[in-house]
């Protein structure tokens, strides 16, 4: 990847130069990372909610949770790569984030304790067919809602109202929100839906694209580009792996509802998730799951979006 050379009014104060470099010594430590990229860490374990496991819970009418339980695990489909939302280890194999904290809720209002669940990387472009053929039972990640999905997979939730925003270094002071991007670069993944609305709705800003966000995030750190865009999710994630270097800003220019995935016909499931997440927003226990992973980046918890109960069909 060429480097560029940095314009001299975004060059990197000697307080910034110093921050990168530690986060470059973090990451050679770990033996993992790109250069530039945050430090790698995750949220912490003592912040984070308990989950009583619900008692003498049954589900008979759902193939999937009765499958689940008689082999006495719960099988749930996450992303592996996206920092403060979901997150593994790839020293200690373990998951983290706030998509991890749903599903382990959702596992334990189904009667499933922690050690009854495995979690299962599952790229984007094979989740219908991962549910479609029963090699997980649910799938939590970054998973929105949309007509054409609900034609193949059903959905409880939504969990979390996403939107398309705007990373930026912590020093910036010109961008507040997409009307600011004339003349600069901004960065996003190659093909995503992100990249087309950056296209269409702000001609003037200069895309530039990769095939992951963390290559994006490594540009930022290092001056390369003056932004960062997809869902806030995924940036408040980033923000929150370095909230003195990054910053999420302006408010959502799209809504992207994210859900629980499962298999079409099993309305049953279906719904009992949706009870699970509306007792996890009035006992507080949503707000907690979020304080702990994406609220580490400074950006308080949003109102949690209503769960939409649509029939089975």
């Amino acid at each position: 990847m060429p480097h560029l050379p940095t314009p001299p009014s975004h060059r990197p104060r000697p307080a910034l130069l110093t921050a990168v470099l530690l986060a470059l010594l973090a990451l050679a430590a770990a033996g993992c990372g790109r250069p530039g990229s945050p430090p790698a860490k995750g949220p912490d374990a003592a912040e984070l909610p308990h989950y009583p496991v619900a008692r003498d819970f049954s589900l008979p009418d759902s193939p999937t949770w009765t499958a689940a339980k008689r082999r006495g695990r719960l099988v749930i489909g996450v992303k592996e790569d996206q920092p403060y939302l979901g997150e593994r280890d790839p020293a200690s194999g373990t998951y983290s984030g706030f998509d991890i904290e749903i599903a382990k809720m959702m596992a334990a209002a189904l009667g499933f304790p922690a050690h009854a669940v495995t979690f299962r990387t599952i790229a984007s472009a094979n989740r219908e067919t991962a549910l479609q053929n029963g090699q997980i039972d649910l799938y939590v990640g970054s998973y929105t809602i949309n007509a054409k999905r609900k034609e193949q997979v059903g959905f409880a939730g939504p969990y979390y109202l996403a939107g398309q925003s705007l990373l930026v270094r912590r020093d910036e002071t010109d961008i507040h929100g997409p009307q600011d991007l004339a003349g600069r670069r901004v960065c996003t993944a190659a093909g995503s839906t992100p990249y087309q609305r950056l296209r269409a709705d702000y001609p003037k800003a200069v895309v530039v694209s990769y095939d992951s966000y963390s290559v994006c995030v490594d540009n930022l750190l290092t001056y390369q580009v003056d932004a960062v865009s997809t869902d806030d999710a995924i940036l408040l994630g980033y923000a929150a792996k370095a909230p003195d270097q990054l910053k999420v800003v302006g408010r959502p220019f799209s809504e992207e509802p994210y859900g629980i995935g499962v298999r079409r016909e099993d309305t049953a499931l279906r719904l009992a998730l949706d009870d699970a997440l509306a007792e996890a927003v009035r006992n507080g226990t949503w707000r907690k799951a979020y304080e702990a992973t994406l609220g580490v980046s400074g950006v308080p918890a949003p109102a949690p979006p209503p769960i939409d109960r649509y029939p089975a069909g």
